[in-house]
């Protein structure tokens, strides 16, 4: 019996990911805490193992396994090499951050581990139940990490907020879905599609299902009205945890939309669509007007966030393959965005100090221009400056939007970014213009200033060469989606 007879190839990577992590949470019970990269060592083999699997068993034909409840398909192949580059550069680049606030233990590299075993289930579920279970899987080792420095008050603040936050959106998610199950008789998105399509589902139920679900989204997502602890979250979390919440996850989330929404209720379409239009519209105006107010970089990012997230939905409910495609490469670009800024207050940062406030960055380029620019590129990045990547990501959303007859969407969207281009160029100003307040030297290890380097200037690579990034989420997605 082979594992294509058990037709197991689909989740390979799964499989192995899971066994990897167990081996090494077992292996790091006999590791002296003075021989822990060994443990790092061992994550990001693992990493590597599981992104082996993937370009090996890539392929443009979805294969399905577990009777149907898990597929690996272009899409979710693509959002899994994503998420693992995010993930491994988290902890490439929280090692000396972790290690000087005692974090560097087995717990960082296994609660990381199976956190992203979770956004990958979620990629790739075809199925509520299991749609649900990545869900968990990768909150519950958020919730872990978030708490992990005990002694930090910030920090168990921000992991309880973050609790009760998740279980809310977990409690509205599995109130919807037990709705659509009553409506539709199953939990097969698939299966739910065509009896929406074909009327013999209970209509009524489906939408009152359907508002429960996109507020469980809402909260996941951090949109607003359902953003008011995630800038708390991502303040009093440790700036690595931060940086992880921060990234891969939104991978994950875009995943969560389009198998429950785009492919589990196509016909509910017009339902939706304008649930969508109000979380993407307040999200984009809360997110850049309060930004501005901020004081707290990890604050400021973190309504950052809640704006980069309604841009994100704007591409989805445009309802066509080239908004969501959009939608897509929006989520690749802000993931890889945002690990770099992340990265930059995490090397900043040292034993006793945290980089994580506006004028820490005073005079940034007279202390250390690498550090300055690769800022700067983060900034110009998230405010869809022209050359780099995240213009390019606005644009195709935008244009998405527009040709799906959404103009005046389109004009609030470039409206509020012009607002929110303030705050970002205010840091460019720090850096740049503004004397510094501390002298001290910034010292960072060759191997993290060349990888934080590779990781700037893909911003700068990807914004003049948009173009294949761009068709890959285009064919991934029609292809996983059956229009190609």
């Amino acid at each position: 019996m082979t594992l294509a007879s058990l037709n197991l190839v689909a989740a390979l990577p799964e499989i192995w990911l899971l066994c990897a992590t167990s081996a090494i949470l077992l292996i790091d019970l006999f590791i002296k805490d003075e021989r822990r990269d060994i443990t790092y060592a061992l994550s990001m083999v693992t990493l590597l193992g599981a992104a082996f699997l993937t370009v090996n068993g890539f392929a443009w034909t979805p294969r399905v396994a577990f009777s149907g409840m898990f597929v690996a398909d272009a899409m979710s192949d693509v959002l899994k090499l994503g998420m693992y580059g995010a993930v491994g550069l988290m902890l490439a680049y929280s090692r000396s951050y972790a290690a000087d606030r005692g974090m560097y233990r087995g717990e960082l590299f296994t609660l990381s581990l199976f956190a992203l075993l979770g956004m990958m289930v979620m990629a790739s579920s075809t199925n509520l139940l299991t749609l649900y279970v990545g869900l968990e899987l990768l909150s519950l080792s958020l919730y872990a990490l978030v708490a992990l420095p005990r002694d930090s008050q910030p920090a168990t603040e921000a992991a309880m907020k973050y609790f009760v936050l998740g279980a809310l959106a977990s409690g509205m998610l599995l109130y919807g879905m037990s709705m659509v199950y009553g409506a539709t008789g199953s939990l097969d998105i698939h299966t739910i599609a065509a009896k929406v399509a074909d009327g013999s589902a209970n209509h009524t139920l489906m939408v009152f299902g359907l508002v429960f679900i996109v507020t469980g989204i809402g909260f996941k997502l951090g949109n607003v009205p359902f953003h008011m602890w995630v800038p708390d979250v991502y303040q009093g979390s440790p700036t690595a945890v931060t940086l992880l919440i921060g990234s891969a996850p939104k991978l994950a989330a875009f995943a969560f939309v389009m198998r429950l929404l785009v492919q589990g209720m196509p016909g509910l379409m017009a339902d939706w669509q304008g649930m969508l239009i109000v979380l993407a519209v307040l999200s984009i105006g809360v997110g850049n007007l309060v930004a501005i107010a901020q004081t707290n970089l990890k604050r400021m990012l973190a309504y950052s966030t809640i704006s980069h997230m309604g841009f994100l939905l704007l591409g989805v409910l445009a309802g066509t393959v080239q908004g969501y495609s959009a939608a897509m490469f929006y989520a690749i670009v802000y993931a890889i965005t945002a690990v770099a800024g992340f990265g930059v207050v995490l090397l900043m940062s040292r034993q006793g100090f945290e980089a994580e406030r506006l004028a820490d960055l005073k005079g940034l380029a007279k202390r250390s221009p690498w550090f300055a620019w690769m800022m700067l590129f983060v900034m110009f990045s998230m405010a869809g400056i022209p050359v780099f990547v995240g213009f390019f990501a606005k644009l195709a959303v935008i244009q998405a939007i527009v040709e799906a007859q959404l103009v005046w969407l389109a004009v609030v969207a470039v409206l509020f970014s012009l607002i929110g281009a303030f705050y970002y160029l205010r840091v460019v100003k720090l850096m740049f213009m503004d004397e510094p307040s501390d002298e001290s030297p910034i010292a960072v290890k060759l191997d993290m200033r060349i990888l934080l380097s590779v990781n700037c200037l893909a911003m700068l690579v990807l914004g003049l060469m948009p173009n294949r990034l761009l068709v890959l989420c285009y064919q991934s997605v029609g292809h996983s989606l059956g229009v190609m």
